[in-house]
């Protein structure tokens, strides 16, 4: 990835904040800051749940860098409740997650960019110049092609498909959006782990999709209001949130 050099930021970052549970790795991402926005105040949380009480005590950050990999939420679902949050607020994921898949859900769900955590401190700094002047940024790697461009799913399409889902497998795809590995669902559900695994076999095929990202993005992509024609009543009350 080769970028020139800027002399100035496009835009003005007067106050990030950092969402990352590596100190060391929290550190280099504000003296990148620092240095490209002198002034901006920078505040740091170690897990999904922090940044929330961070936003909820009055935090109003122009840029937040986001990690996907926290103690209390792993994968895109963590990025979408942040966005939720603060729609209007670019967020920058910097993540050592780096599918295709993932970093596709991201850009697709909203994402200002995305930049993998092996990045040199030379492209971060240009990255955040890019973002401060409301650009996007993909790694050339990671852009998509003719070849590899999916048409998004008609809305209706997926509502159908959300309504056909049996009430384990709505049960099982609401902790799926919430981040939760098998192993947790299959506590939270009293499930075996192996049925949890056979349930999402199941409901991925019925979704046709390929995973549980691809499964967490259709899911996002869904009108909820429109799915609440369901006539289980588990399903109505997972759309409805």
């Amino acid at each position: 990835m080769k970028h020139d050099p800027v002399a100035q930021p496009a835009g003005r970052i007067r106050s990030v904040v950092i969402v990352d549970d590596h100190p060391l790795y929290g550190d280099a991402l504000a003296s990148a800051l620092r240095h490209v926005f002198q002034d901006c105040r920078i505040e740091t949380a170690k897990s999904l749940g922090e940044a929330m009480d961070l936003l909820a005590r009055g935090a109003a950050p122009d840029l937040v860098m986001f990690d996907l990999k926290l103690p209390d939420v792993t994968g895109i679902s963590g990025f979408l409740s942040l966005r939720d949050r603060i729609p209007d607020t670019p967020i920058l994921v910097i993540s050592s997650l780096t599918s295709v898949d993932v970093v596709h859900a991201l850009m697709d769900a909203g994402a200002a960019g995305f930049l993998p955590k092996d990045a040199s401190a030379q492209v971060l700094k240009s990255v955040l110049f890019d973002v401060s002047a409301g650009r996007k940024y993909l790694p050339k790697e990671y852009q998509k092609t003719a070849n590899t461009e999916q048409r998004r799913p008609d809305c209706h399409q997926v509502n159908q498909k959300l309504a056909d889902l049996t009430p384990q497998q709505t049960r099982i795809m609401k902790l799926i959006c919430a981040g939760k590995p098998n192993k947790q669902i299959a506590y939270e559900l009293s499930l075996a782990e192996a049925t949890v695994k056979a349930h999402i076999t199941a409901l991925l095929r019925r979704l046709g999709v390929q995973n549980r990202t691809q499964a967490a993005v259709l899911v996002e992509s869904g009108n909820m209001d429109g799915a609440m024609g369901a006539s289980d009543a588990d399903a109505r009350a997972f759309l409805s949130q």
